[in-house]
């Protein structure tokens, strides 16, 4: 049985002007027309891909800035990030910094004891005790903040903190700053003084009465250093305001340059895969400029691990919805090339009718039959195949966040309808053919 009949004729049809066998001015008139509506697709089309990667960074700002939920969702696993946890231990260590005169301490032990009859060269050893005494104090004040950022009263002080200031990004890109996150200039900090307050009252509860006397010092924790974040502040605001409605945009500009051109499959496939590049040399963009704040981190940033895990936590959305972009661009361009006229796509297509027309013998031969389903599939396949995939792209363009995984599953069930499809084709063709093979029935029942 013959595969059926390619649907996009623009490709399996030779270019013909459409003026021919007409006056040359009729042509001539065609012709501009139509350079001048391949002009415009072209166009439309190089917009698209410029755009699309812009759309998702308009996302980015205006999801990650204004969600709450999602900004905490993203920020709440850095409270238990190794580089985080040893950054803020070293902070809230330093901040709560216990003032203990090791020496006079010494020395008026060792007056007291001596004064109860300890020989003098014993006084003496223990007026030397003193530098010891300051140390002992500094490793109990750390072994005290390591316990309490490892804890879990840190996580909820960290969590209640960015949910406070949900709005910490859009906050850091304008410049401005409130609750526990600050911006001054080009830094980005994050207060963790409820932290030293609670590590403070743990160390006086252990009997080290000095630690009462903690002063309120500067106890801020630098996320970020830029110079270039006041540039950064009006792109910002401008993708802020436009990230609701450039995305479709973006798929109204990209349609509109596919429907223009003459060979429109082929135009799918090259918007799809010029928008996938698009996103993957902003992909490698990020990656670059990863590398670079990082080699070049000023002195206010305590931890380049710390350092590293914001930068890699606030953009992971934006990362994700790349790669997402990329697949998508990939998945769509197979899909034109697999429905066009080539060699391979004829291959394929016609191995998968051959398949379901001997799984649809096979099974009308075993009394499974389909009805008039299977008729009706067969005569409406196309519209059936079209209206599949439009349910499909629509639950992807409504999916809340897509990713890679999503898109996966997407095609996968579309490739179950596209089979199931073809099985109810072919098995309304078996009865079709059945039915005609069959010899007519004698009159009068007999």
């Amino acid at each position: 049985m013959t595969s059926p009949r390619d649907p996009s004729e623009p490709d399996a049809v030779p270019e013909k002007d459409a003026g021919d066998g007409v006056g040359s001015a009729h042509k001539g008139g065609s012709t501009a027309a139509r350079i001048a509506r391949n002009t415009a697709s072209a166009a439309l089309i190089v917009l698209t891909c410029i755009l699309v990667p812009i759309a998702l960074l308009t996302v980015w700002v205006h999801d990650i800035a204004l969600d709450t939920d999602r900004y905490v969702a993203t920020v709440s696993p850095l409270a238990s990030d190794p580089a985080i946890e040893d950054a803020a231990i070293k902070r809230i260590t330093h901040a709560a910094d216990v003032r203990v005169n090791g020496n006079k301490a010494a020395s008026d032990i060792a007056a007291w004891l001596q004064a109860q009859g300890l020989p003098p060269k014993a006084a003496e050893a223990v007026k030397g005790l003193g530098p010891q005494l300051d140390s002992a104090v500094n490793d109990t004040v750390q072994k005290v903040a390591t316990r309490f950022v490892r804890s879990d009263r840190f996580e909820k002080i960290w969590t209640g903190a960015n949910r406070e200031a949900h709005a910490a990004l859009v906050h850091a890109l304008t410049g401005q700053g409130r609750g526990a996150i600050g911006v001054n200039g080009g830094t980005v900090t994050l207060n963790v003084g409820e932290a030293v307050d609670q590590v403070k009252k743990s160390l006086v509860d252990a009997g080290l009465s000095p630690a009462a006397a903690i002063p309120d010092v500067d106890k801020t924790m630098v996320l970020l250093q830029s110079d270039q974040l006041e540039k950064i502040r009006g792109g910002a605001h401008l993708l802020d305001v436009i990230g609701n409605w450039l995305p479709v945009l973006v798929v109204l500009i990209g349609a509109a340059g596919v429907l223009l051109a003459h060979r429109r499959r082929r135009a799918l496939a090259r918007t799809a895969l010029g928008a996938a590049f698009a996103c993957l040399i902003v992909a490698i963009v990020l990656v670059v400029a990863r590398r670079y704040y990082l080699d070049h981190l000023p002195a206010q940033v305590q931890s380049e691990a710390a350092a590293a895990a914001v930068f890699d936590t606030l953009l992971h959305f934006l990362k994700v919805s790349l790669r997402t972009a990329i697949v998508l661009g990939v998945v769509i361009a197979l899909g034109a090339y697999l429905i066009g006229p080539g060699r391979l796509p004829i291959a394929v297509r016609g191995t998968s009718e051959r398949a379901a027309d001997s799984a649809a013998q096979w099974a009308y031969a075993h009394q499974v039959r389909t009805g008039r389903a299977g008729t009706w599939a067969q005569a409406h396949r196309r519209w059936i195949a079209l209206a599949a995939l439009l349910i499909v792209a629509l639950v992807f363009a409504l999916w809340n966040h897509p990713t890679v995984l999503t898109i996966l599953l997407l095609v996968l069930i579309l490739l179950a309808l596209l089979a199931l499809l073809a099985l109810l084709a072919a098995s309304g063709r078996a009865t079709t053919e059945a039915e005609k093979a069959a010899p007519p029935a004698p009159e009068g029942g007999r």
